[in-house]
């Protein structure tokens, strides 16, 4: 995580913090997020030189005015007016981070090769509370590009039981 991104989600999340509002500023990211993930372009208009501030700063205003909180548009605001448009997502990242530490929860992205019963997700979630000493907040994917096995990113972290992983490995002792 850059610093700046670091500096500037510690501030929102100051501010979200005193107002009470820690999970009504995390839900506004979340959806920021998501619409600035299926449309990258959108972040390349909010960054472009080639487009006043005014002007970004208005798009924001007619995109989200009426959908988020006053002080997270103005957080979008200041990003977008100081050139740092291109870090939202490590901002977001970083806000939710800290409010996990705070909240004794904590994100997992869980990928697997094929779908998880309901107890094997149980007892996987079971042992990564046990690991982290954290509520897990698990988000499932399956990809079926790993083969088998699992791998799971949890607090900057990557476990890698996958075979695809495990062959790499195995690629890499060989070629030595």
């Amino acid at each position: 995580m850059m610093q700046t991104e670091k500096e500037y989600a510690e501030a929102l999340f100051a501010i979200a913090f005193e107002d009470g509002a820690v999970a009504d500023y995390t839900q506004a990211l979340d959806t920021v997020g998501g619409l600035i993930e299926e449309n990258p372009e959108y972040t390349e208009f909010l960054a472009s030189p080639a487009v006043s501030a005014a002007e970004r700063v208005q798009a924001l205003d007619e995109a989200f005015a009426q959908i988020l909180p006053e002080n997270v548009l103005s957080f979008l605001k200041i990003l977008c007016e100081n050139g740092k448009a291109r870090s939202l997502p490590g901002c977001i990242d970083e806000f939710k981070a800290i409010a996990a530490a705070l909240s004794n929860h904590t994100d997992a992205q869980i990928s697997s090769a094929a779908e998880l019963n309901d107890t094997q997700k149980q007892a996987l979630c079971a042992k990564l509370e046990k690991l982290t000493g954290k509520q897990i907040d698990p988000h499932f994917r399956i990809d079926t590009s790993l083969i088998g096995g699992v791998r799971i990113e949890i607090e900057g972290k990557t476990y890698d039981g996958t075979i695809k992983h495990r062959l790499s490995e195995i690629k890499d002792v060989m070629s030595v």
